[in-house]
């Protein structure tokens, strides 16, 4: 594996180019909400910081859990180009109905930005992967140049949203980001010819099934709305929801794989069942970022670093920084070790990133305990803490998908990497619920809420690290079904 950011080649294929700068402005907006929305919602709408989490916690559901869906509506109703590029308008629009600042307006603004993000995100991966035949050895260097675009377009939005979160002047801040997103619609069009999909279902129908299919497709576009602004509005339900729904689909994909023959596939399969649970508690602590421990931030982290006013949004490059500079690293790291006879696979990968993000919580009780007489804990402790989650997101996610390569039957692919995407989608949800549990902030001080913070943390961090010790006591088990034979 290349262990540094390659140069693109001069025969690159069309589109690749384009592709990097669209996923750039693509990012963008979703950085701004993804960082602002529990913010905005509290302190500019009124809400409690218990509607605001759960409210959040929605999001990130259905911006997951509409990923797998934007792929099978792409390749078969609309073309992922025409897709991304609706999605995209929706964005927009989103954006802009939100720089109205009303609830209402909330409501509806989120639910058309969902719809146009949790559908696009796959259309976009799947127009580049397009470009290449499956033995193209040049598909790593794209992906990786759209990878790093994406962490410039998260970049870019966090630091822009923290910008305008210092005077909070939010509406300014959603204009931003609908510029932002509006920028990708104009690459997108003028290159619009070199994008078209090259092998999808929908090139093989006739004129008169290709308009049908149109028709269907915009139709879901447009009752999607509607139907994702309902579920915000009922938060608790919808979350409920989207958990029982994640139990049924890993329930059926458990009584699958009990009846499913060779046994070597089989016991594949139940490697897999057994890692996703122990992703669950990797990811839900991962979700509070922009959730409870956002709030923790705003409120009981000393901001102000050798005179400069650090906003919220801005700790959140730690991350976007860590993973740019630390994946190369840590690839060059992991083969050097391999080569040295170190046996690093999935299972242990797994369980130190569950190891990681534990001691991310756990260094927030000290940093607590050490904080001043008003309760302002140090800067540098949020800042170590979003240090480990990092080194543990840099172990798990990369992996993640790869690992449904390899353990999944051909056939039982898409269920396996839909039950894959549900698991972030209900992290989410339960990071909503497990920030409902940390202190109010409104109309107290820190030094009354950091009592409360740190049980909450201290629980997490030690539950995260229990379970890690749980997949590494399995990890002999763990390998024997990886590599049955």
């Amino acid at each position: 594996m290349n262990t540094s950011l390659p140069r693109p080649a001069a025969a690159s294929p069309s589109g690749t180019r384009a592709l990097f700068f669209i996923q750039i402005f693509a990012t963008l907006g979703f950085a701004v909400l993804y960082s602002t929305l529990v913010l905005y919602a509290t302190k500019r709408l009124g809400f409690s910081e218990g509607q605001a989490n759960a409210m959040m916690g929605v999001f990130g559901a259905f911006n997951y859990g509409l990923h797998l869906f934007g792929g099978y509506l792409g390749g078969r109703y609309l073309s992922n180009r025409n897709l991304f590029v609706l999605g995209m308008v929706l964005q927009v629009a989103g954006c802009w109905v939100l720089s109205g600042q009303s609830a209402e307006g909330l409501y509806w603004g989120l639910a058309m930005f969902l719809t146009g993000s949790g559908l696009n995100v796959t259309c976009i991966n799947m127009m580049l992967t397009q470009r290449f035949t499956p033995e193209d050895n040049r598909r790593e260097s794209a992906f990786l140049w759209n990878y790093a675009g994406m962490n410039l377009g998260f970049f870019i939005g966090f630091t822009g949203a923290g910008y305008f979160q210092l005077t909070e002047h939010y509406k300014a801040l959603f204009l931003f980001a609908t510029i932002g997103n509006a920028v990708a619609i104009v690459i997108s069009v003028m290159r619009w010819k070199i994008l078209a999909d090259i092998d999808t279902p929908l090139l093989h129908v006739t004129k008169k099934q290709f308009r049908l299919r149109m028709i269907i497709g915009l139709s879901v576009l447009v009752l999607l709305v509607p139907l994702i602004r309902i579920m915000l509005t009922h938060a608790d339900f919808t979350g409920t929801f989207v958990i029982s729904l994640g139990a049924a689909i890993f329930l059926l994909l458990g009584i699958t794989t009990l009846r499913h023959r060779p046994r070597e596939e089989q016991r594949r399969m139940a490697a897999y069942l057994l890692l996703a649970m122990g992703s669950l508690v990797f990811w839900t602590l991962y979700q509070l970022a922009p959730m409870g421990l956002m709030l923790f931030t705003e409120h009981n982290i000393s901001l102000n670093v050798w005179g400069i006013q650090v906003a919220p949004q801005w700790v959140q490059n730690i991350n976007t920084l860590t993973i740019v500079i630390g994946g190369p690293l840590l690839a060059l790291g992991f083969r050097n070790l391999r080569e040295r006879g170190w046996r690093i696979d999935i299972p242990l990968q797994f369980a130190s990133s569950l190891f990681f993000i534990g001691l991310g919580m756990l260094v927030l009780p000290l940093g607590i305990m050490l904080a001043g007489a008003d309760g302002m804990v140090a800067f540098k402790w949020i800042v170590i803490s979003y240090l480990l989650q990092s080194l543990g997101e840099l172990l798990i996610s990369p992996i993640g998908y790869a690992m449904i390569g390899k353990l999944a039957p051909v056939r039982y692919q898409g269920i396996m990497m839909g039950c894959w995407m549900m698991v972030t989608g209900v992290a989410s949800v339960l990071a909503g619920y497990v920030s409902g549990l940390m202190p109010e902030n409104s109309g107290s001080t820190p030094a009354l809420t950091n009592p409360g913070y740190s049980h909450i943390f201290s629980l997490l961090g030690w539950g995260s690290a229990a379970v890690g010790l749980v997949l590494l006591l399995l990890m002999p088990l763990l390998r024997k079904l990886i590599q049955a034979r």
